[in-house]
C-alpha cells in the first residue's frame, strides 16, 4: 500500500510545496513551474534516511560553504537538475569541487537524493526551492565557482517566453554571485532560446565569451533525459559558456 506522503514531510515543509510569487505586474522571474508527483518506495525512504544529512532547507541567511561541506573546494550550483543522473556523475567524476543542486521536482529531488545518500556522495547538497530566492537571500556575492543550467524549460510559445529562466534579471544575479573567474554553463536542445541565451549573457556586465559564439560539446556533462528527447526530435544542441571577468 502507498504509504501517506504527507506524513513523511510533515518536518520538512520545503519539500511539500513551494513558495510562489503571486502573478501580475511586477513580478519576478520564477525558476520553476512547481508540479506535484507520487514518490515510489525508495525515494520515500531517500527522503527520511538521508535529508538531514545532504539537504538544506531554505532560510534568509547566507550559507557558509566550509561549514556546509566541511572543506574550502569552490562550489558549484546546478539549476534544475532534473533526476539527476548527469550531477551525480558530475559530481563523482570532478570531485576537486562541492555541488549545491537546486530542484522543485520532487521526483527527480528525491532520485537524486538517494543516489546521494546510498554512494555517500560527501561534495553533493540538495535544495528544493526556487533558485532566484536561494540566490538572493542565501548565496554570497562572488562566492560560487559555476552554474551549470542544462536544459531549462524552453516555454516555446511566444506568450509564455516571459517565463524563460535566462533573461536580463537572472543573467545579472548569476553574474553578481561568481567569483572572478568563475562560469555560467548552459545547455539547450531550442535553438531560439540558445540564441537568446547568448545575446543575455553577452549584454550582462562582467561576462565575457571565450568563444564568441557557442561553445564547443564539454566532455564531462552527461547526456540528459531532456537531450535525449531532444535529439530523437532532430534538435541540434548548443552549449553556451561565459566567465567572470
Amino acid at each position: 500500500m502507498q504509504e501517506n506522503q504527507g506524513t513523511i514531510f510533515q518536518d520538512i515543509p520545503e519539500l511539500e510545496w513551494v513558495e510562489t510569487k503571486e502573478e501580475g505586474q511586477g513580478r519576478p522571474i520564477k525558476s520553476y513551474v512547481l508540479r506535484g508527483a507520487y514518490l515510489r518506495t525508495y525515494q520515500l525512504e531517500a527522503v527520511r534516511r538521508y535529508y538531514s544529512s545532504y539537504g538544506i532547507a531554505f532560510r534568509k541567511q547566507e550559507l557558509d560553504w566550509q561549514q556546509v561541506f566541511g572543506n574550502d573546494k569552490p562550489v558549484i550550483i546546478e539549476i534544475g537538475f532534473g533526476m539527476g543522473t548527469a550531477t551525480a556523475r558530475i559530481a563523482k567524476e570532478r570531485s576537486q569541487y562541492n555541488y549545491l543542486g537546486l530542484e522543485v521536482f520532487i521526483s527527480g529531488f528525491a532520485k537524486l537524493l538517494h543516489t546521494v545518500g546510498t554512494e555517500q556522495l560527501e561534495n553533493v547538497r540538495l535544495m528544493r526551492f526556487d533558485a532566484v530566492e536561494v540566490l538572493t537571500n542565501m548565496v554570497a556575492p562572488l562566492s560560487v565557482a559555476g552554474f551549470h543550467i542544462f536544459f531549462p524549460d524552453p516555454w516555446p510559445k511566444k506568450r509564455q517566453q516571459k517565463r524563460r529562466l535566462i533573461q536580463g534579471d537572472f543573467a545579472r544575479l548569476l553574474s553578481s554571485r561568481l567569483s572572478s573567474g568563475g562560469y555560467i554553463y548552459c545547455a539547450t536542445d531550442w535553438e531560439e532560446y540558445a540564441d537568446q541565451m547568448l545575446d543575455v549573457f553577452s549584454h550582462t556586465e562582467g561576462l565575457v565569451n571565450p568563444y564568441e559564439g557557442f561553445c564547443p560539446p564539454i566532455s564531462w556533462r552527461d547526456t540528459t533525459k531532456f537531450e535525449q528527447k531532444g535529439l530523437a526530435k532532430q534538435h541540434s544542441i548548443n552549449e553556451v559558456w561565459f566567465e567572470k571577468r
